[in-house]
This record gives structure tokens, sequence and C-alpha cells, in this order.
């Protein structure tokens, strides 16, 4: 017999859950060795029901949030939860298996309440390093998934409280450059899953464990409900839109396409992604997982923030994703970079809907998030890898300027601080900045990117950078102008300069240096309807030229 739900005890227990999951997150990040995860933010805890839907989820990064669903489903079915014990974890990172790519791996611990498992706890961390190819495991010129590091399937990690397997440790270790950073990171994983375990046992003591199975499948049914009420009050239609990305990382003259046809009807919202370009030669291609990813992002944007994010939400969504296409490769493509094309698609998903949504829809956002790789040996002897992620200006929206340097579009991380940058490698930062002009002009600006210049100090340094929008700019809206496009060069000591093309695995030397510009959002509305003491406001802040005020702005004729 169902148990009665108390309305304020389901609140109140929501809250918990978030912030259960908010402290697994907090744990996470302070317990972790490499910069790109205590300083980039780049990994996400997660509660999850047994069933595998989510139940509550950090403030962290929504592609890491969604790609977890398909690998607790996938963990699962391999160790049902009836054959789990206290204390056993499990992990998994292979992209084909219901992962996203390799360097993320994820964590999962049953969280038991009378002596049965009622829930699980989650993270996903990406990796510094997993091997592969090139140092940072993201190599551009990857042309298969063997060359992008190590595969893991659901594994058993630990039995029960204390047991490791130290095989699976010792093949860990065997695989990564940096061997102790690397087992460092997974312990922060298995801190926070033991933190995420630990609290809500604790609740269902207070509870009841068969409560507390009523109170999720309460909060998930109910976040459904608001999910397809938010729906069904959008004009219901089917709603297009296209966009590119800048190249595979092998053929660097060749647009990828994203295409996407959006259908809402009876509280459903369908994206299909027929017409988008088949699977590439490099490593763009994303799994299924991804694809979720981005249009689980895009309909938590358009159906409202007090909605409950959880499992409940994504029950409205379907998507078509033709077989052999970018978005559903087959293997052993590979996927290692496939970040900046869940990005795209999660942008043509909100652009499609930009004509019925104008209040809630801005401008093309940049839509990047520069990953540059350094790897190399310190004058110590000591090898490293560092690595970077770095954004560009959203777009501007209907009563607002865009905002500078801000991820959008299912990543939420951040570059790194200089002097953590550059205690960890030989290189010096020698200049950081917004990048003047880069915003697309229009009634509300778009948001600024960023200029970054690195010099190389001592040693050989093996190079990564996974660029977008160096050759497709980001839409304005309303009549707003475009962002202004990415460009990176290296600048050798020799005095040669190197264009990069979007996309690039090379080696730099002492004395060369690489500057970086990310693009800005674009614009929305005519520029010249903006108003006059905010272009002036521009001009005094260097965001942007008085030789651009007077071009788009038309300063010179107040």
């Amino acid at each position: 017999m169902p148990q009665k739900i108390d309305p304020i005890t389901l609140e109140v227990v929501r809250n918990k859950l978030d912030g259960i999951a908010n402290e697994m997150e907090s744990t996470l990040l302070r317990s972790s060795f490499s910069p790109i995860v205590r300083e980039g933010l780049d990994a996400s805890a997660s509660l999850f029901t047994l069933e595998g839907e989510s139940l509550a989820q950090a403030v962290a990064i929504p592609i890491h949030l969604a790609t977890m669903i398909p690998v607790v489903r996938r963990i699962t079915s391999e160790f049902p939860p009836s054959t789990m014990a206290e204390g056993d974890i499990y992990l998994m990172n292979d992209p084909y298996l219901g992962g996203t790519h390799l360097p993320d791996i994820a964590l999962v611990m049953p969280i038991f309440a009378d002596g049965r498992p009622i829930a699980f706890a989650a993270t996903m961390t990406h990796h510094q390093d997993v091997g592969g190819m090139s140092p940072g495991s993201i190599p551009t010129n990857a042309t298969e998934i063997y060359q992008e590091g190590l595969r893991l399937p659901p594994l058993k990690f630990r039995d029960g409280p204390d047991r490791f397997d130290e095989t699976i440790i010792r093949i860990l270790r065997l695989n990564s450059r940096i061997p102790d950073t690397f087992m460092g990171d997974i312990h922060a994983q298995v801190s926070a899953c033991t933190v995420g375990a630990q609290r809500v046992a604790a609740l269902a003591q207070s509870h009841g464990g068969n409560m507390m199975l009523s109170l999720f499948a309460e909060l998930l049914d109910r976040s459904e409900q608001m999910t397809r009420e938010a729906l069904r009050k959008i004009p219901e239609g089917t709603y297009t839109y296209v966009d590119y990305n800048d190249n595979d990382g092998i053929d660097l003259d060749k647009r990828i396409r994203i295409e996407v046809a959006v259908t809402i009807r009876d509280g459903t919202f369908t994206c299909d992604f027929t017409g988008t370009n088949p699977q590439v030669r490099g490593p763009f291609n994303v799994v299924p997982s991804g694809s979720q990813a981005a249009a689980y992002f895009a309909l938590r944007t358009i159906t409202g923030a007090e909605i409950p994010t959880n499992g409940g939400c994504f029950r409205s969504v379907e998507l078509v994703l033709p077989e052999g296409s970018i978005l559903n490769p087959r293997e052993p493509a590979p996927v290692n970079s496939r970040t900046a094309t869940i990005k795209r698609a999660t942008g043509a998903i909100l652009g499609a809907l930009r004509g019925i949504l104008p209040d809630v829809v801005g401008a093309d956002a940049a839509g990047e998030m520069l990953a540059l790789m350094f790897g190399g040996t310190d004058r110590n002897g000591r090898r490293y890898v560092v690595g970077e992620l770095i954004a560009g200006g959203s777009g501007a929206g209907p009563r607002s300027d865009g905002v500078d340097v801000i991820e959008t579009d299912a990543t939420n991380c951040m570059n790194l601080p200089v002097e953590s940058f550059e205690r960890d490698a030989p290189i010096r930062i020698n200049s950081t900045r917004l990048r003047r002009n880069s915003g697309g002009a229009g009634r509300q600006r778009g948001g600024l990117g960023i200029e970054r210049e690195y010099e190389v100090l001592a040693g050989e340094v093996v190079f990564t950078h996974r660029g977008e929008r160096h050759f497709c700019a980001p839409a304005g809206a309303g009549g707003g102008g475009s962002g202004m496009m990415a460009r990176s060069v290296i600048y050798r000591a020799s005095g040669e300069e190197e264009v990069v093309p979007s996309k690039l695995v090379t080696r730099l030397f002492p004395g060369d240096r690489v500057l970086i510009e990310t693009a800005g959002g674009g614009g929305f509305g005519p520029a010249i309807d903006r108003a006059r003491d905010l272009v002036h406001a521009d001009v005094a802040n260097g965001k942007v030229t008085a030789e651009q005020a007077r071009e788009l702005y038309r300063l010179d004729d107040d």
C-alpha cells in the first residue's frame, strides 16, 4: 500500500538531496589533485534512483550530469542492485557502453537503508590524462577510439568498504602519464561518493527506507508533470535550425553541419537530427549520451528554473539520431572532442526555438570551450600534463547584454588561475584580457571573448589546441550582428607565425608563444538602437573601440 506523502516532508527531503549532491561536489573539487578539477571544476556529482533516473544534481556540468544517466543504467544492467553490498564501488568510461569520452570516468556507489539498496551516489571526473596518442588524451587528429586512451567497461572497483581491486589500480596507473595525480582524482571521487552515501543513509534513518523510495518516486513524478505542463504552454509545432562546427580535426577545410527539427506537441519535446553530418573521421563524433545531454540542457533552459531538476523532467524528451551520423556514430569512431559538437547541438536546439520564445532564447553564444593541453617534462625531470578550458562570450538577450567569457550550452568549467598554471608547468602566461570588439553589435551587445598568451620557458611541449568558431561566427538575433570569430596564432622563437586552423596537435619549444582569442556572442536587435550612454560606457571600459562605436553604433551622430 503506497505511503501518504506529506508535502512539507517532500520539500524538505528534496532540498536535503540537493544539498547532499552539492556537498558531494564540494568534496570532489576540494579533494582532487589535478588543476583541471580543483581549479577548472571539470567534475560532477549526482544522486540516482535504483532505476537509474537522476534524483538530485550538484551545480556542476550539464554534460556530465546527463551522461551519468546511461552510465548508471549500464552498470546496474551488468551488476544488478540485488547483488550489491554496502561499500561496493563500480567504475566505467567506455562511450560505446553509455559513457561520454575516455577522460570522463564515472564512479557509482550503492546507498543502503534497512539492509537493502535504495539509491546510488555517482561522480564523474575529467581526468587530466588517460593515455592515448597525446598528453591530455584529447588528440584532435585521432581517427579511431583506440588512439584516445584507456577504455573501461563496467567494473567492480571496490568490494565492500575497503577491498579495492589492486589489478584495476595497476592498470589505471600504468596507462596514465601522471599516475599519482590520476589516482588522487580517483580517490577524490571515492570520497565524494562516500559522503553522498552516508548522508542519504542518515536521511533514510529518519524516514525509513520505504518512505524514502516513495518520496523519490513522487519527486520525479512531480517534475515530469511540471515539465509537461510548461511544454504545453509553448506553441505546438516543428521548428528548425542549422549551425556548423569548423572541422573535424582531420579535414580542416570541411565544415560540419548540425541540423535539428524540434517538435513540441502534447507535452513532449522531440529533437530530430536528420540532416546532420554523417560521422566524421576526426574525434568530434558524439555518442547518444552526449546528444541526450544537449536535449536535456535545452529543455531545462526553456521550461523554467522553478521546476526541480531530476529524471522526471527528461521523461518528455524523445530523440531521433540517425545511425552513422556525427551524433550517433558507429564504433570505433573517435569521440574525444565531443564537447564541441554537443555545444553546437545544444545551441541549434535553442536556436530553433528563438522565434517562438524570444524572451527566453537570445542570440547565439560563442558556443566554444577552447581546450588547450600542454604536456612535457619540467626542469626537474618531472612529467606534467596541464589543461586549460577557456570560454567565449554569451549571446545577448532581448533585455540584457551577453556575459563576457562564460561557459554556456551544457558546459560549466573555468580557466586556470595564472598562479596555478605556472606552478604546474614551465610555461608563463604573459597576458590575459577581454577581447575588445569581439561581442556582436546590437541594441544589446554580445558578450566578449578573451585573449590569453602563453610562452614556453623550458623543454619540449606537446601542445593540443581544440578550438571552434574560427570559421563559423555566432549569429546575432533580431537584427543584431554576429560575434567575432575565434583566432589563435603560434609565434615561433624563430620569428615564424603559424595560424591555428581551429584544431591542431604540434610541438612547442622554449621561446615559442601561443596567443588565443576566443569568439564573442551574437548581438540582439539593431546596433543603431543601442542607448548612447551604453555605447559611451563600452568605449570608456575598453570593450569597444572608438572606431567600432563610430562605424557600427554611429556614435558620431549624437
